[in-house]
């Protein structure tokens, strides 16, 4: 049998996936490597309750604290995506988890005129 080795990881890489219906939060290493993930509806929020504030509070609050626990992780890097409504909680929850936040990144998608938007909604 191989004896599972502990790792200590000192800085990570919190990727945010914020759209306007659920909130993704993976936690990894340097290289890219998954540590911990939770989102919004893995927390255990269902329907619209997944898409607020609070949910992506408790799922960056569920990720940081696996991650902390099993790796030892002490600064992330906070790559967001997206322009939902968890972006800002799910920072602030992991500062005060006890880990430092080094740098916040918007790696969020901006199309250069790319698809063509869907027909106007009638009421």
């Amino acid at each position: 049998m191989i004896k599972k080795i502990k790792r200590t990881i000192v800085t990570g890489i919190m990727h945010v996936k914020a759209t306007f219906n659920n909130t993704i939060i993976t936690i990894s290493d340097l290289n890219g490597n998954t540590l911990s993930w939770a989102s919004a509806g893995s927390v255990g929020f269902k329907g619209s309750r997944k898409s607020t504030p609070f949910a992506s509070q408790r799922a960056a609050d569920k990720a940081a604290s696996i991650a902390r626990d099993l790796y030892g992780l002490r600064r992330l890097e906070v790559v967001l995506r997206g322009s939902g409504p968890g972006r800002e909680p799910s920072i602030r929850a992991v500062s005060q988890k006890g880990i430092r936040v080094i740098s916040i990144t918007d790696a969020t998608y901006v199309p250069y005129n790319g698809c063509r938007p869907p027909k106007r909604r009638r009421v």
